[in-house]
C-alpha cells in the first residue's frame, strides 16, 4: 500500500559562514519557568544570525503581539540576504542527535496535513498522542499566518519495532552526503545530518510503504510539538478554502516539516511532565486533589504513582492505575474556582523540586507512561490527557535548525 502521508521536502539550512551552534536553539515550550535559560541563550547568540530571532519562547508569550511582526520580518531578511541556503531539494535529511539518553535517529520529511486530525476520537493516519489545548493554537496560527518560513520542533513517532525504516538508512550513512555536524548550546548534545535522495530515498520510501500497509490505520503519532502541528493544520484549512482546486494538491502550506523517529529507539525515553501550581495553600490543594482521585475511583495499588512536593517535603501515593487523567481534571476544576492560582508544566524532577521550594507552591509528579503501550492505547482510547509525557528532558528537546518555505 502506497504511503502518501510522508513526502519529500525542499529544506533550507544556514549558509556556510553562519555559526550552527548559535543558529540552533531549543524548542520554545521549554524552560518556561526559567527565564535565565533564555537570557543565557541571548548572550550566546549575541548579534549572530539565529533561529532565536524567528521563534517566540513561551516564557515571553505575553509579548507575542509585539514580537511576532519582527520575527516575520526577520524571516524575510534571512531569505533575502543569503543567511539561509538550499540544503535539500526533493529529498530528506537523516538526523543523528546525541544526548545523555543515547544516540537518537530521525528523518526530516514533510507530512501531509490532510492526513492529520488532533481530535480525541480521530481515525486519521496522523494523530495527537495527548489532548490539545485549543486556546494554545491561535497564537501559533497568528505567527504562521504571516510567516515565510516554518522552523519545526515537531517530533513524530513511528511504531517500528523491527527497525525497518530509519535504522537501515543510518547503517548506510557512509554513502550519504554529510550536511552538518556540531555541538548544541547549553548541554543540548550533538547534532549531525546527511542528505537523503535518489536511490537511498527510494529505498526509504519502500520501507515506509511497507510499514504503512501494516499500521492498522495509525501511521504516525505526535511525540512533541502537538500544538505547533495543530496550528499548521489550522492555517492550512484557512488557506485551502480560498484556493482553487488545482492549487490545493501541492501548496506548500498543506505540508509541515517534522522529524520522524522510531518509538522503539532505546534512546527515546518517556519522562513524565510535572505540574507546578503557585498562588495556593499547598496542603489544601493536596487534599483537594487526593479527594478528587478517590472520587474518580482510583484505589491504592502499584500501577501508577503520584508524588506531591512542597518546600523540601515529599509524599508518594500509589494507585491501581495511572492517576494523570483524574489529576488533570481535578486541577482544571480547582483552577477554575481559584483564579489567583497559576499552573505550569515542568520537565525534570529536580527542576520541579527547586521551583516548588516556596510557601505558595505545590509540585505534582506523576509517574512515567510506558511508551510500548502508546500506539495500542491511542488506537483503542484516543489521545492521552494533555502533557502526559515528554520525550526526554528539556535539554534533549528538538532544536530549531532546518527550515522550509511555506509561501508560494
Amino acid at each position: 500500500m502506497k504511503n502518501n502521508v510522508v513526502r519529500r521536502a525542499d529544506i533550507l539550512l544556514p549558509a556556510a559562514g553562519v555559526a550552527p551552534e548559535k543558529w540552533a536553539v531549543v524548542a520554545v515550550d521549554q524552560y518556561t519557568s526559567e527565564p535565565e535559560y533564555w537570557r543565557r541563550a541571548e548572550e550566546i547568540v549575541g548579534d549572530a544570525p539565529s533561529t532565536l530571532r524567528l521563534v517566540l519562547p513561551e516564557v515571553y508569550l505575553s509579548e507575542g503581539d509585539a514580537r511576532i511582526p519582527g520575527m516575520q520580518a526577520q524571516m524575510r531578511t534571512y531569505l533575502a540576504d543569503g543567511t539561509l541556503a538550499e540544503g535539500v531539494r526533493d529529498g530528506y535529511i537523516l538526523v543523528e542527535r546525541t544526548t545523555q539518553s543515547g544516540v537518537r535517529l530521525g528523518l526530516m520529511a514533510c507530512l501531509d496535513l490532510e492526513a492529520y486530525d488532533y481530535a480525541a476520537d480521530s481515525r486519521s493516519p496522523i494523530r495527537a498522542t495527548e489532548g490539545t489545548v485549543l486556546e494554545r493554537v491561535p497564537p501559533r496560527v497568528r505567527l504562521r499566518r504571516g510567516a515565510a518560513l516554518e522552523l519545526p520542533h515537531v517530533l513524530m513517532l513511528l511504531d517500528d519495532p523491527e527497525a525497518r525504516v530509519i535504522e537501515p538508512l543510518y547503517a548506510g550513512r557512509a554513502s550519504l552526503e554529510a550536511l552538518y555536524d556540531f555541538e548544541l548550546m547549553q548541554g543540548g548534545g550533538h547534532l549531525r545530518g546527511w542528505r537523503v535522495r535518489d536511490a537511498a530515498a527510494r529505498r526509504l520510501e519502500d520501507a515506509l510503504d511497507a510499514l504503512y500497509a501494516d499500521c492498522g490505520g495509525l501511521f504516525l503519532a505526535v511525540g512533541d510539538g502537538n500544538h505547533s502541528l495543530a496550528a499548521a493544520r489550522a492555517r492550512w484549512l484557512e488557506l485551502r478554502e480560498a484556493l482553487p482546486e488545482a492549487q490545493r494538491e501541492n501548496h506548500p502550506a498543506r505540508f509541515a516539516l517534522a522529524e520522524i523517529e522510531n518509538l522503539h529507539s532505546p534512546a527515546i525515553e518517556f519522562a513524565p511532565i510535572h505540574r507546578l501550581v503557585t498562588g495556593v495553600e499547598p496542603r489544601a490543594l493536596a487534599q483537594f486533589c487526593l479527594r478528587a482521585l478517590e472520587s474518580d475511583g482510583l484505589a491504592r495499588g502499584e500501577a501508577g504513582a503520584l508524588t506531591l512536593v512542597s518546600q523540601g517535603r515529599e509524599a508518594r501515593f500509589c494507585f491501581d492505575r495511572h492517576p494523570l487523567k483524574a489529576l488533570q481534571a481535578a486541577l482544571d476544576a480547582y483552577l477554575a474556582e481559584h483564579l489567583e492560582a497559576k499552573i505550569d508544566y515542568i520537565h525534570g524532577d529536580e527542576t520541579l523540586r527547586r521551583l516548588a521550594d516556596r510557601p505558595d507552591a505545590l509540585g505534582l509528579m506523576p509517574c512515567a507512561f510506558e511508551k510500548a503501550g502508546l500506539f495500542p492505547f491511542i488506537r483503542s482510547w484516543g489521545a492521552l490527557p494533555r502533557k502526559t509525557f515528554s520525550m526526554g528532558q528539556a535539554n534533549e528537546k528538538r532544536f530549531y535548525f532546518e527550515a522550509r518555505k511555506i509561501e508560494r
